[in-house]
């Protein structure tokens, strides 16, 4: 009769933490939210910055600026060094 008793309690009480809990369902190959869906608060994901590295992007406006300063044009290969005479040593930076 205990037996009985416990097992018929420990399924009411399985069936109540399935109803309350609110999780997910899957079914039919679907995943469906729980009935208190509209009950939880919205999350806010900000927008992405146009450019996702910005110490890189003011890096290149800067050299930009330089370039235009200068009276290079957009787009032209970087000027080369002078070159270095034979026979002399080039001082590290």
């Amino acid at each position: 009769m205990t037996m009985k008793r416990w097992s018929g309690r420990c399924l009411v009480g399985i069936g109540l933490a399935l109803c309350l809990s609110g999780c997910q369902t899957w079914t039919s190959g679907m995943t469906l939210p729980s009935g208190r869906y509209l009950q939880h608060p919205p999350q806010y994901f900000p927008p992405s910055p146009p450019f996702p590295l910005p110490r890189e992007l003011e890096a290149q406006e800067r050299t930009a600026a330089a370039a235009a300063a200068a009276g290079i044009p957009p787009g032209a290969p970087a000027p080369l060094p002078p070159p270095v005479p034979p026979g002399e040593i080039l001082p590290v930076p």
